[in-house]
């Protein structure tokens, strides 16, 4: 199925006038910190990220396979071409096109992760072209005006980073109501801790980090403390707590790893317990270290991944968290009560070094992953324990390549899922003299098919006929020619 062409904007077109790329997002950031942004005075007039969210059910407490209308595929792509949907367990019986972003990030690089901000008002994605973009939600989902079929999302901000971005975060109490709270902390490889306004794409301010030989080194992980006044970032063997309010080098150094024992490697991933104060840290080491919020004392250290850690997510209760690692097809669970060894497991094709992201739905209830084969899944955690490995209550397969990144919304039975993976030139095969005699270049991407997506899927049944929902779902519904094959 061919969607609309979309011509590749450029990076100022859809953004704002205030959105220019950041002349101080260079690789090497020599400039001086720059002063954190003043509140905004009263009734001044700041472009708005998005709609507020709208409180909703949020993800269905019921979720099985076979339901006729579980899923309604809300789709944003990188690509111009929507490869065909591929079936691989009988999940329902249409799936609608509703957006198609217009950007060339495709043609650069890959979308690597869509994460959706804490009030569910946008969604920020990041790429093989260093670039961090925020897409907000079609406005349809929230007013039901129109009907949503093959509207076109666009980036609404384009932030520009100099290097190779190693992860990024929203802070953790953004709210789109507040502008002061809306903003994105981004690491490159050798550049600070960028601080991005979330309105105006805007460089706030920067945090910096040195080595013993006082040389700028970046961060490989960042989280926002659950209070916001303070940003963690891993390193080698270090974990450094940066204040919120005090942009600069200043910073508390906390060593994991110190007389030959601890958590050793990079530090890749960092979350924090929602209901006590500590926090968890992954390892490209393979081990999993629990650490007291307040002055970084190890609590445990544990191991059980075959491949290096790459992201964790806690459960709502805070007594349970999940871990997965790179070139480890397991994911697990972990009980703080008792943290010997993991509870259970959950299968997942995870064959490649890329990070590929898990999340849990707001009631902890239900888990979805992606994979490297594209295929995402859904469990239900509630009764994993009894059934040891328990297998996938929904698994459907949204495109041809990797799957690396999932993200659930806080309050709207949404996910949004980003596809892509790096590739590389393969060699030409030219055994026939007539091919020769074109000069094919020895090595050649034209085999290589990339589906860089970032897509919309509505997870929930039938909703309330009076909710905002319920008024999306009957303007997809309305019209027979935005319906897609069966998946």
């Amino acid at each position: 199925m061919k969607a609309s062409e979309a011509q590749p904007s450029a990076p100022g077109d859809q953004a704002p006038a205030a959105a220019g790329q950041s002349p101080r997002a260079s690789s090497v950031d020599k400039t001086p910190d720059p002063e954190p942004m003043p509140p905004a005075p009263e009734g001044s007039d700041r472009p708005r990220a998005s709609p507020g969210a709208v409180p909703g059910s949020g993800f269905p407490q019921e979720l099985g396979a076979g339901d006729p209308d579980s899923l309604s595929a809300l789709q944003a792509e990188f690509d111009t071409e929507l490869g065909p949907p591929v079936q691989e367990q009988e999940l329902g019986e249409e799936a609608s096109l509703a957006a198609e972003a217009a950007d060339g990030a495709a043609a650069e690089g890959l979308s690597e992760e869509g994460d959706t901000a804490p009030d569910g008002s946008c969604i920020l994605t990041n790429s093989a072209d260093n670039i961090l973009r925020i897409y907000n939600l079609p406005p349809e989902l929230y007013t039901g005006e129109e009907q949503v079929e093959y509207a076109e999302m666009t980036p609404v901000l384009r932030m520009v980073e100099g290097d190779t971005i190693y992860d990024y975060c929203w802070y953790s109490l953004m709210s789109s109501a507040q502008p002061d709270t809306s903003y994105v902390a981004s690491s490159s490889r050798e550049n600070p801790i960028h601080i991005w306004d979330a309105f105006t794409g805007e460089l706030r301010a920067s945090f910096r980090a040195y080595n013993h030989l006082d040389e700028l080194t970046a961060a490989h992980s960042l989280c926002f403390s659950p209070d916001g006044a303070q940003l963690f970032c891993g390193f080698n063997r270090t974990v450094r707590v940066f204040s919120t309010a005090r942009p600069g080098r200043d910073c508390e150094v906390r060593a994991t790893f110190a007389k030959k024992q601890g958590q050793s490697g990079i530090i890749s991933c960092i979350a924090f317990s929602p209901t006590q104060p500590l926090y968890a840290c992954g390892s490209y080491s393979r081990s999993l270290g629990l650490y007291a919020w307040e002055d970084g004392s190890p609590l445990a250290l544990l191991g059980g991944h075959q491949g290096g850690v790459t992201h964790i997510c806690f459960h709502p209760d805070g007594n349970r968290f999940f871990s997965g690692a790179r070139k480890d097809a397991e994911l697990l669970c972990w009980d703080l009560r008792q943290p010997g060894q993991p509870l259970w497991s959950l299968r997942r094709e995870v064959t490649t070094n890329q990070r590929i992201y898990f999340d849990l739905d707001p009631t902890g209830q239900f888990l979805v992953s992606g994979s490297t084969s594209g295929a995402v899944s859904v469990w239900d955690t509630s009764g994993a324990e009894d059934a040891g490995k328990p297998e996938p209550l929904l698994s459907f397969l949204p495109q041809k390549d990797c799957t690396n990144g999932v993200s659930l919304h806080p309050s709207l039975p949404l996910l949004a899922t980003a596809s892509g993976q790096r590739v590389f030139p393969e060699p030409t095969e030219s055994e026939d003299e007539g091919e020769q005699e074109l000069e094919l270049p020895l090595l050649s991407l034209r085999n290589v098919h990339l589906e860089c997506q970032l897509q919309l899927w509505w997870c929930g049944g039938a909703p309330e006929p009076s909710s905002p929902e319920d008024q999306g779902e009957k303007g997809q519904e309305g019209t027979e020619g935005g319906r897609d094959e069966p998946i």
